[in-house]
């Protein structure tokens, strides 16, 4: 048995288009996944890093992910443990997303736990949502999920890291690096100032890596400026895009309703 869901991320590359992402990071009912699939999203950004959502949540929301045709990818909070990390990609993710990278021997680290022998050491299991709980022999577990289930997502978003990153990219079991836009101006001194030359070519730095040896770039906190993405993508090869989260799309949704509707009232805009 084939594994249920595609990897959009990897099945957009290959043809040479992006991949979009829809972020969840308050939302635990299932119901956002079919939201996000009508929508027209490629894939998820299941935040539980910055969020309350557990780990059932996040298998929850794989799991109907799977289902529904939409990739799903989590973010681990900051030094939560390999088990952890292993967990997260037993329940259904398809990947998983590591911050606060430092330098190749956390990309290393982050890989190991992440892929199976000969690229890494995670621990065979057996009954996983990629495959319906089908059973499955160990070597297809192996190839299919160290190919496109487990996809690794090195973040880029420290100094450390943007300094190391040729070398990072050039890890075996590494398949995308992943520029943390808020983070990394922070470290790099341009945060606010998104035209700032340092930052622009931070972003080209970590695409030239990719490119090199032959990985993806993905770019996240940057949905507010698409004069930049489009620089991103189509100059300098990005081809994870991770939009708004679903707390900002509710609020920036719900703020133009309210207004709306005040604006209705003869006089223009008026607060209760």
């Amino acid at each position: 048995m084939a594994m249920a869901c595609p990897n959009n991320l990897l099945k957009n590359a290959s043809r040479n288009t992006i991949c979009t992402a829809f972020g969840i990071k308050i939302s635990p009912d299932t119901s956002i996944i079919h939201i996000a699939k009508a929508a027209g999203y490629d894939s998820l950004f299941i935040d539980l890093e910055h969020t309350s959502l557990t780990i059932k949540d996040a298998n929850q929301l794989c799991i109907t992910a799977i289902s529904a045709g939409i990739t799903p990818f989590v973010r681990v909070p900051h030094q939560c443990g390999f088990g952890f990390m292993q967990r997260v990609l037993d329940l259904g993710a398809m990947g998983i997303i590591v911050p606060h990278i430092h330098g190749i021997e956390d990309a290393k680290k982050a890989i190991s736990i992440s892929k199976y022998p000969p690229l890494g050491k995670r621990s065979i299991s057996a009954g996983f949502p990629h495959f319906e709980f089908a059973p499955i022999s160990t070597a297809q577990l192996s190839e299919e999920m160290n190919a496109s289930g487990s996809t690794v997502f090195i973040m880029i978003e420290t100094v450390d890291a943007l300094e190391a990153v040729d070398d990072i990219a050039a890890i075996p079991g590494c398949d995308v690096l992943l520029v943390g836009s808020n983070d990394l101006a922070s470290e790099i001194g341009t945060l606010g100032d998104w035209d700032a030359p340092k930052f622009i070519s931070a972003l080209q730095r970590v695409g030239e890596a990719c490119k090199k040896h032959g990985k993806l770039m993905g770019i996240a906190g940057l949905y507010h400026r698409p004069d930049i993405l489009k620089k991103v993508i189509n100059e300098f090869g990005a081809k994870w895009i991770v939009g708004a989260q679903d707390v900002g799309l509710l609020l920036q949704g719900g703020k133009a309703n309210s207004e709306l509707l005040r604006s209705l009232q003869d006089g223009g805009l008026k607060k209760a």
